[in-house]
């Protein structure tokens, strides 16, 4: 599977979880897609206290690259 358009646009917070919520639903199974789902909301909690923009930004860019991996499993 090709990862979604647009993962360069994603700049900050809402939008990655945005984007990887979208992932999900492109995953064949119910199974597989809950959990990632689920995966992707407990990321989003453990780091919902980052402050620094440039770790906020590395988060960003590792979670798209974990997405494109996972979609092209």
């Amino acid at each position: 599977m090709p990862p979604l358009p647009n993962a360069e646009l994603v700049q900050n917070s809402r939008q990655l979880y945005r984007y990887l919520l979208r992932c999900c639903k492109q995953l064949p199974e119910e199974s597989i897609r809950q959990h990632y789902r689920h995966a992707v909301r407990q990321s989003f909690k453990v780091h919902a206290d980052e402050d620094d923009p440039e770790r906020i930004q590395q988060i960003i860019k590792r979670a798209i690259e974990d997405a494109d991996w996972v979609m092209n499993k």
